[in-house]
């Protein structure tokens, strides 16, 4: 299809008319409307907010120093345990060997030091006689002779020495293998519940570690110990303080909030992504079974509460070069007004001069006239015109 001259004409002219006309109809002035809230009266809370895991304060590696052969294990996980009761038990026969010769070589040394007694006291006695009957006689011994009889004494005395200090390492030596010996049976350090077996039954000590990571046998650990282990940053840490109340949430348990209290502060941080850490840990005012070890947390730690505070909602606090201020509505005419800020959380904000309360502060404003982001270049394209002409 071909366009003659005109025809084009008149399309260009019914797009500019549509495009004018277009504009004169947006135009048209729409009412600006605005969304306030009051400026109330009332309690203010401010909060710290950390990310965590629920830790057991109170817990036990089981990772036995002697290696051998698992048998006889008692407990699975979950189990709760005393104090001294036997989890399971290690073969190991070197270690009744060892026992045998740490016995032996004990009996060995204590037999030595009779010997050494009496090799001393006859060395005295030969050298005190020599000494009598050369003086009694006259130059009965040589001078020389005198002093290998001088020098036995001495050898005797430093054999007493040498004997004294080989019983000592001999009952140690005995004593530690006796306990490594003990320690076949292996025994609960402390009362609570079995939160990890990494053993079973035949397992080598020595081969269950996977790869680099180093595996403890067993991790127990006192449920009634748990707390809320949790991050906070560099910049709110000056805000927490011992004893501060806080408020723990679960992610696994949405129906579950637990009141607490900050019981540690770690006085040196860890720096993660360049942003500096620092760890606090909460106890639990109250426990619940459900709440499990390593469980991910969310908490709010109150550091500042004023009651009878005047606030505003965050929504409505806006600011510039100069400060603070909010919109305060007035025969629906919005008048900025400077305010001082004081305490805040996430939703409102304490304002301490500036407004009273029952002002109406502008928190939205709705206007119809905004351009609207999105449209179009305002340009139009000709059927025929654009994209190499129409044939």
């Amino acid at each position: 299809m071909k366009w003659n001259k005109w025809t084009i004409g008149l399309i260009i002219l019914a797009a500019i008319g549509g495009y004018y006309w277009y504009n004169l109809r947006q135009s048209k002035t729409g009412v600006v409307e605005y969304v306030t809230a009051p400026v109330e009266r009332g309690m203010i809370t401010s909060s710290v907010s950390g990310s965590g895991n629920v830790i057991v304060d109170q817990s036990a590696t089981v990772d036995p120093t002697i290696t051998g052969t698992v048998t006889g294990l008692s407990v699975a996980q979950g189990d709760f345990v005393k104090k001294g009761q036997l989890l399971f038990s290690i073969v190991n026969d070197q270690l009744s060997v060892d026992v045998a010769r740490a016995t032996a070589s004990n009996l060995q040394t204590k037999n030595s030091i009779d010997s050494a007694y009496l090799n001393r006291k006859e060395a005295r006695s030969d050298y005190v006689n020599a000494k009598k009957k050369d003086k009694k006689d006259g130059s009965a011994f040589t001078q020389r002779e005198l002093q290998i009889l001088k020098q036995r004494v001495d050898v005797a005395e430093q054999n007493i020495d040498v004997v004294e200090r080989n019983i000592i390492a001999s009952r140690l030596a005995y004593f530690k293998t006796a306990n490594d010996a003990k320690k076949r049976q292996v025994l609960a350090p402390i009362d609570g519940t079995v939160n990890e077996i990494n053993i079973k039954n035949g397992d080598d000590l020595a081969k269950i570690s996977s790869g680099n990571t180093k595996l403890s046998p067993m991790i127990l650990g006192d449920l009634t110990t748990i707390k809320a282990s949790v991050k906070v940053n560099e910049v709110d840490i000056p805000k927490i303080a011992i004893g501060q109340k806080a408020e723990i949430k679960f992610s696994a348990l949405d129906d579950v909030v637990i009141s607490g209290k900050v019981e540690k502060i770690d006085s040196l941080g860890t720096v993660t992504q360049g942003v500096v850490m620092y760890t606090v840990q909460l106890s639990f005012d109250t426990l619940d079974e459900r709440i499990k070890p390593n469980m991910s947390v969310s908490s709010a730690i109150i550091n500042d509460t004023k009651e009878d505070a005047v606030m505003i909602p965050n929504s409505a606090l806006k600011s510039d070069a100069q400060g603070a201020y909010v919109e305060v509505l007035s025969n629906n005419v919005p008048r900025r007004q400077r305010i001082e800020t004081g305490i805040s959380n996430t939703s409102v904000s304490e304002v301490l001069r500036g407004v009273n309360v029952g002002d109406k502060v502008v928190t939205q404003t709705i206007d119809p006239n905004a351009p609207t982001t999105g449209s179009s270049s305002g340009s139009f394209r000709i059927p025929g015109l654009g994209g190499g002409g129409g044939r």
